[in-house]
């Protein structure tokens, strides 16, 4: 049996960034007659698991879709379980992290995380914030289109500064007020639990990304399934909407 953690980076180019919605914590509990709670805290180890990998296999950056502007709608122990698993998971590894020289950034809106959590993500981002190697970017409490509503409100703050001028905005200096416009947008979207979705998961930085979805439950994805969707991406031909002349 072949040691998975000793498992050699795929040859070839790889995606810089790789962005992963994390589905299937339910569906693994209940596939298991445990509470729904006890699949999110099975998914600590491959969350774990994967940052490690992204890390040792020098990808620029890994994006996360950890808690979205909806999930507030689940049950509330659900929810309080979702605040706490994540701000333990941050303060039990972010030495580790730091260590691997991995940068942390939040990606999402502030409020209304409960005060202990979100200091668990700035003393992250914080500790990290010098460090040069991939950059994981847990997005938590975040929406797409939030996002698009939270950059377009900016925009509208600094045009009436007479900081911007409207008639000069574009995509690219649009970019500029989402949330993380120092991080290139994603090469790779992987979707695990086999849903055909992005769920309001990075929508404007997604125009172009390669999407790759198994069946794979959350709690289950390691990293020779990452090997696996990143051999499938190297196997495509990006256009980013053109075509090749014959």
């Amino acid at each position: 049996m072949k040691d998975e953690s000793k498992m050699q980076k795929p040859s070839g180019n790889l995606p810089g960034h790789i962005a992963i919605i994390m589905d299937g914590n339910g569906r693994w509990a209940t596939g298991r007659n445990l509470p729904r709670v006890a699949g999110h805290k099975a998914g600590e180890e491959a969350i774990t698991d994967i940052i490690r990998v992204a890390s040792e296999w020098e990808l620029g950056a890994l994006s996360l879709f950890a808690f979205s502007t909806e999930n507030w709608d689940r049950p509330d122990n659900e929810v309080q379980f979702l605040m706490s698993f994540n701000r333990n998971l941050l303060n039990n590894r972010i030495d580790e992290f730091h260590e691997r020289n991995i940068r942390i950034k939040h990606l999402g809106r502030r409020d209304p995380i409960p005060d202990s959590t979100l200091e668990a993500i700035d003393n992250a981002m914080e500790k990290t914030m010098n460090n040069t190697g991939t950059t994981v970017c847990i997005a938590f409490n975040y929406g797409g289109r939030a996002e698009i509503v939270d950059a377009a409100r900016k925009l509208y703050a600094d045009v009436s500064a007479d900081k911007v001028k409207l008639e000069d905005m574009d995509e690219v200096k649009f970019r500029n007020y989402l949330y993380i416009p120092d991080v290139p947008d994603p090469d790779l979207l992987i979707r695990t639990a086999g849903e055909m979705r992005i769920s309001n998961f990075m929508i404007w930085e997604l125009a172009y990304s390669e999407i790759y979805m198994t069946e794979v439950l959350w709690p289950d994805f390691r990293r020779e399934h990452l090997a696996r969707a990143i051999e499938e991406y190297q196997s495509r031909e990006r256009r980013f909407g053109s075509i090749r002349e014959e």
